[in-house]
């Protein structure tokens, strides 16, 4: 039978993991190994890079891997580049299962921009007290950042530099709209920052921003390889266990 990899790190990566091992399908997740304690799907679990989209070719190979699943979360940029051209040079089937990202709704302030950089720019004429939770990786590009307060949320303790005022709190989703409204009350927030992650387990923040008017800065997703892609663990369960 197939040996299907699951690139994961994701809720989806987790639930795919799930069905594949539940049909009897031999399921590999790989996890990039950046989160301490993560959430181990069922089945065979790797942690840690390939080293380079070469090294990945010859890992597939030699696992005799029949499928791989593109599952990572949608900033994971050079996973999926390395994913597609390991999986084009020696023939391997590839899919992307990515959610949809988020659309704004009736009453969101949303101003969208390319990258983690563009929002810092922002950020300052939009308020002096945000909300920060584009995750602990690229918070450099706050660091200059002198006239916000930043209550940056993480999953785990980030590496500086960070901005200059901020408030860390650790935690871990998902949220509730009540919770994310007695958080933007505390501290009174008067703007959200994001990425455009997709997913129920994180957008109670925007409903949150929206309950109270405030203005809402979502980082836009990177360019993705020329792959399929699919939205559902169902479309990819189909995809990789037909019939």
């Amino acid at each position: 039978m197939t040996r299907v990899l699951v690139l994961g790190g994701t809720a989806e990566a987790r639930e795919l993991a799930a069905a594949l091992d539940d049909a009897g399908v031999p399921v590999i997740s790989s996890l990039a190994g950046r989160v301490a304690n993560p959430r181990l799907p069922p089945g065979e679990v790797r942690v840690g890079g390939f080293g380079g989209r070469d090294a990945l070719a010859r890992w597939l190979a030699d696992e005799r891997i029949g499928a791989v699943v593109d599952a990572t979360h949608p900033f994971a940029e050079r996973i999926s580049v390395s994913a597609s051209h390991a999986c084009a040079a020696i023939g391997v089937p590839l899919l992307r299962l990515e959610r949809p990202g988020w659309a704004p709704g009736e009453g969101d302030r949303w101003h969208r921009v390319p990258d983690l950089a563009a929002a810092a720019d922002l950020a300052p004429r939009l308020g002096r007290r945000a909300l920060l939770t584009t995750g602990r990786q690229g918070l450099a590009a706050f660091a200059a950042v002198k006239d916000v307060w930043f209550l940056v949320r993480c999953v785990e303790t980030p590496a500086p530099p960070l901005p200059p005022e901020h408030e860390l709190v650790l935690d871990r989703g998902p949220y509730t709209l009540e919770g994310e409204l007695a958080l933007v009350d505390r501290h009174r927030i008067d703007h959200v920052i994001t990425k455009d992650s997709g997913g129920r387990l994180t957008e109670a923040k925007l409903d949150a921003a929206r309950t109270h008017g405030l203005p809402v800065i979502v980082v836009d997703r990177p360019p993705r390889p020329a792959v399929r892609t699919v939205a559902s663990v169902d479309e990819a369960l189909d995809w990789a266990h037909p019939g």
